[in-house]
């Protein structure tokens, strides 16, 4: 049996829980918008075309914060295309995807679901084929009250008061050479600077996200971020990161450790923007915006819907990357979650990509049923019981070997305590395949009076680690009751089954 005791101390803690931890995704990429978000004449659409029944899952789910529209999509994206009236709008070829772009679904109707949906935007803003001038353009159709050219034209197109929109992406994954409009890092710091600059000429209120590097492995990472930062530090508040992960050849003991691999990600993003702070004489910090995260099983670009067939390439939303996730992979989200909430006082903004379909944790069918994935669970239940202050844990636990990150932790953790609510979240995670996780979780300046609730999270009776929800199966996967859990002489003990993910909620009182 793994076994593993964790100490609190009321009074170690590391930040307050950023409520923009838990943001999402929305990309105009394969069927997140058109069939996901926003289906016309689908039976739950509104007389707006927003799909109800996803909408309810949203609510459930918790975002936050919604980046939008891309992505890999906004750095050939016109943002003029997607307003004014709906038969006006012109169809484009989207590079980034193959796909047709008809533009039926732009900011005005964007920014109206992200008020349905009480979740606040994040938009990104195109420096890959456009410039200073497009992005100063956008901020002040958004966010400037009126009698300008920009901001009367929103007006004009319906919206009276501003869309009011304060965080910003000064695009996308421009280290990357597959993206449009590649550049160099001085390149990209540059026009970040001077872009950052114009934008905040016309609302100074708006806070800046630059561009990092796509991914931990790229061959520039560390040298594009210092680049980037020594021209833009203090025209901008954060830095992005974006990592994915998978399980490769059958490795799930190394695939089931990747939250080490983001935890040292972090990490190295935090010292090299801390370098250029203290290179640079800067007195404000640089946070982090990890704005796209996820486990993607890269196989290719299309899916079996859109073949490498460039007579079948332009077609509107097809299905792209729709992965079906298991109880594995729900675990490994659950992991990712706690690094990130470990790091929540640098980690200040995080996405989950994306919200629907497109490697999402809702999926849903063209006229059809929407349904909870298995990695919704973990997300739902931290965005929801993440609350107060992230509490630093004290963690001595059975070790896993693993061929891609040495002797991890059988068992990771992450915390937080409200105060206000008297209320302890622990979420725990056993990485072993084979061997229940035995948990002693002791509290020092807090006393236990009771568990509020526990929950688990892994292979359902009859399954194995790779059942998922399917849509003929679509609660094959969920949260039940960890009946072992109990309060012992004020330590909380408990086991958890092999492969699991659990959250357990304790009443507390300081002491």
């Amino acid at each position: 049996m793994a076994r593993a005791r964790i100490t609190i101390d009321r009074d170690f803690t590391i930040a307050d829980v950023p409520r923009r931890l838990f943001g999402s995704f929305v990309e105009h990429m394969g069927r997140c918008v058109y069939t996901g978000i926003f289906e016309p004449g689908h039976p739950q659409a509104d007389e707006r075309g927003f799909r109800r029944d996803v909408l309810a899952l949203v609510d459930e789910l918790g975002p936050t914060v919604v980046r939008y529209p891309g992505g890999n999509f906004v750095s050939g994206y016109r943002w003029e295309d997607g307003v004014g009236p709906v038969a006006e709008r012109p169809r484009r070829l989207d590079g980034a995807w193959h796909t047709v772009e008809t533009n039926a679904f732009g900011l005005h109707e964007f920014a109206a679901w992200a008020d349905e949906a009480g979740v606040e935007i994040m938009e990104a803003v195109n420096l890959g084929t456009r410039g200073v001038e497009e992005a100063r353009a956008l901020v002040e159709y958004a966010n400037h009250p009126g009698g300008t050219h920009w901001s009367d034209l929103r007006r004009a197109n319906g919206a009276e008061k501003p869309f009011d929109i304060r965080l910003w992406c000064l695009g996308n994954e421009l280290d990357g050479p597959w993206q449009i409009g590649h550049k160099t890092a001085h390149e990209y710091g540059r026009l970040a600077q001077e872009t950052a600059k114009a934008m905040r000429l016309v609302d100074p209120t708006i806070e800046l996200v630059a561009v990092g590097s796509s991914n931990r492995q790229m061959p520039t990472f560390g040298t594009w971020e210092h680049t980037v930062l020594t021209h833009a530090y203090d025209e901008v508040d954060y830095i992005s990161m974006h990592a994915y992960y998978q399980e490769h050849d059958g490795d799930a003991a190394s695939f089931l450790a990747e939250a080490v691999d983001m935890d040292a990600f972090i990490d190295g993003v935090v010292a090299t923007v801390d370098a250029v702070k203290a290179a640079g004489k800067h007195r404000k910090r640089v946070d982090i915006s990890f704005d796209e995260w996820n486990v993607w099983y890269q196989r290719g670009l299309d899916t079996d819907d859109q073949p490498h067939l460039v007579a079948r390439r332009w077609r509107e939303h097809p299905r792209l990357i729709e992965d079906a996730y298991n109880v594995t992979d729900a675990v490994v989200v659950g992991t990712f979650l706690h690094s990130l909430l470990r790091h929540g006082d640098r980690v200040r903004i995080a996405n989950q990509a994306q919200l629907v379909n497109v490697i999402a944790p809702i999926r849903s069918e063209e006229g059809g049923p929407a349904w909870r994935q298995s990695i919704f669970w973990p997300f739902a239940r931290m965005a929801r019981l993440a609350r107060g202050r992230i509490l630093r844990l004290a963690v001595d636990a059975s070790r896993i070997a693993t061929a891609r990150h040495g002797d991890v932790d059988a068992v990771d953790a992450a915390a937080t305590w409200d105060e206000e609510t008297g209320a302890v979240a622990l979420f725990l995670a056993n990485r072993s395949l084979s061997e229940p996780g035995d948990v002693t979780v002791d509290l020092h300046g807090l006393a236990a009076t009771a568990i509020r609730s526990a929950e688990v999270l892994t292979v359902p009776e009859g399954g194995d680690r790779f059942t998922a929800n399917l849509a003929h199966a679509q609660d094959a996967v969920g949260l039940v009751a960890l009946d072992a859990a109990a309060l012992v002489d004020g330590s909380l003990r408990a086991t958890l089954p092999p492969l699991s993910w659990a959250v357990v909620v304790l009443d507390v009182a300081r002491v």
